[in-house]
């Protein structure tokens, strides 16, 4: 008698999501980041105990795909919600999930100064080098020369400033823990997205301050793009202005990585 057949179940839904399709556009990044968190969370065995923050700008409806508590902040408020969320709930992982518009720019001081306390929050920040949800606009991680819907002829360093570099900015404050810079333009990348992703959790779970993974994301829709050009894009244009890397980690941090 021939062998029975048996089936093994190697990859699936995490219980961390919902069974709702998303509003995003084709060839988007942000389904992979929210995968990317919500097993994650799912693997630490910590959805019960998760607190998010959702933002305003592209993710704004995240709180409808994940299957864990969630809280909308104001624009650029995210961090000042999730310090006062884990300032009364310490037990709880607590993450904001923000665009370079929300983060970067309205929401600038926030960031800082969550950082500069050394708020034991995570931040999952996307940065598209654009305004995704309001019609392509330039940004403050808009890239020298980029052409925006609000700059048609490219950013003019000269009358409009550099790019923001979150990552070296918030590496300087004291209060930062880990904070990195990772991409989701390709397999191997992404799978450094997500182990840093963990570690970032972890260092919040132990207590260690401040953390920050940046992710390069792709907006074809706005770059004028299809998506797999817009995958290239973020390879050929992004790193190179934004390069990936490790920018401040805890030494806790890089054994707990270094470990996995």
């Amino acid at each position: 008698m021939a062998d029975e057949m048996v089936e093994t179940l190697i990859y699936a839904k995490p219980d961390t999501l919902t069974h709702v399709g998303t509003h995003y556009c084709p060839g988007c990044t942000h389904g992979v980041a929210h995968r990317l968190v919500a097993e994650t969370l799912q693997e630490m065995g910590v959805r019960e105990k998760t607190i998010g923050v959702a933002p305003v700008g592209c993710a704004v409806f995240m709180y409808n795909y994940f299957n864990l508590d969630f809280a909308e902040a104001a624009h650029g408020r995210a961090p000042a919600m999730a310090t006062g969320i884990k300032r009364t709930s310490p037990g709880s992982i607590v993450f904001t999930y923000q665009g370079d518009g929300d983060l970067a720019s309205i929401g600038a001081a926030e960031i800082l100064h969550a950082a500069g306390r050394g708020e034991n929050i995570t931040v999952i920040f996307i940065n598209n080098a654009v305004y995704g949800m309001t019609g392509g606009q330039m940004a403050p991680t808009t890239l020298p020369g980029q052409k925006t819907t609000s700059s048609p002829l490219g950013r003019d360093v000269e009358t409009q400033g550099f790019p923001f570099k979150m990552c070296e900015i918030l590496s300087q404050m004291e209060g930062s823990a880990y904070i990195v810079r990772r991409s989701l333009h390709d397999v191997p990348n992404i799978r450094k997205a997500k182990k840093a992703i963990r570690t970032a959790f972890e260092v919040q779970r132990q207590g260690m301050g401040f953390s920050m993974v940046e992710l390069l994301s792709s907006c074809s829709t706005n770059w004028g793009l299809t998506p797999a050009a817009a995958l290239t894009w973020i390879e050929e244009h992004m790193i190179p202005a934004f390069p990936l890397g490790d920018y401040k980690v805890h030494p806790a941090a890089a054994a707990l990585e270094k470990a996995r």
